[in-house]
């Protein structure tokens, strides 16, 4: 893996090189890590990287931005993607575990930072589940924004329960935490998604019959039109 997903940081620029040895960092150690063990791990100095960031804020900024950018990335690309592709993508998912421990850091340690991290990624949701509407791998929702919310705050809440009622104190090993996560949800998690829970829509059109949510008329197929049946499996 390369200093753009997060990873290793032995090659590209030098801010490259910090950015990647810094995500990598606080996803294992939390915010709490000095520069010093930063720049060790990007083989540079502290005053490099004060030197290319101004301030160790800055340069966790500078580490949401980058982060952002990659979930996005690979969720639009998994958004259209054909299944040989996605299966892949899966293979070699640890690569992004860098990543996943940088969001359970910020998640934490909490705070406005971590609150506007969150809400980017629940913008980017939106935007990536549309896409994945136009290819005709999602269905449309009643609610995009309120979808991509709960989409997001699900995935993550449950990979932060396990890592908290697993936690030792000691340093996270994100990869680890991908893998056991991966495990335990990504079956259930894609049955649900796919064929549904309830057998029947009573529930919904009864809660839609009383008005919760903020529903956009129009975005969905009326309810004849929608397959409610699981396809068969042979």
């Amino acid at each position: 893996m390369t200093g753009a997903a997060g990873g290793e940081s032995g090659s590209g620029s030098t801010p490259e090189r910090i950015l990647a040895a810094a995500v990598r960092r606080f996803g294992i150690d939390g915010f709490s890590v000095g520069l010093r063990e930063i720049a060790a791990d990007a083989g540079v100095s502290a005053a490099l990287v004060i030197r290319h960031f101004g301030s160790k804020e800055n340069l966790r900024r500078a580490c949401d931005e980058h982060v952002l950018a990659q979930v996005r990335q690979v969720k639009m690309e998994s958004m259209t993607s054909d299944t040989r592709s996605l299966l892949e993508q899966l293979a070699h998912m640890e690569e992004y575990a860098p990543l996943t421990g940088y969001v359970i850091a910020s998640l934490i340690d909490g705070g406005n930072l971590a609150r506007d991290l969150i809400e980017h990624m629940i913008a980017d949701a939106v935007d990536y589940l549309a896409e994945g509407e136009r290819s005709g791998t999602i269905k449309p929702s009643r609610d995009p924004e309120a979808r991509a919310r709960y989409l997001t705050y699900a995935g993550l809440g449950g990979l932060l329960l396990q890592i908290r009622l697993a936690s030792d104190d000691g340093p996270r090993d994100p990869a680890a935490m991908m893998r056991a996560f991966m495990q335990r949800s990504m079956l259930p998690s894609l049955e649900i998604y796919t064929d549904g829970i309830f057998a029947d829509r009573r529930i919904l059109d009864a809660v839609l019959d009383a008005g919760y949510g903020n529903q956009q008329s129009g975005s969905v197929p009326a309810p004849h039109d929608v397959a409610t049946d699981p396809p068969e499996r042979t």
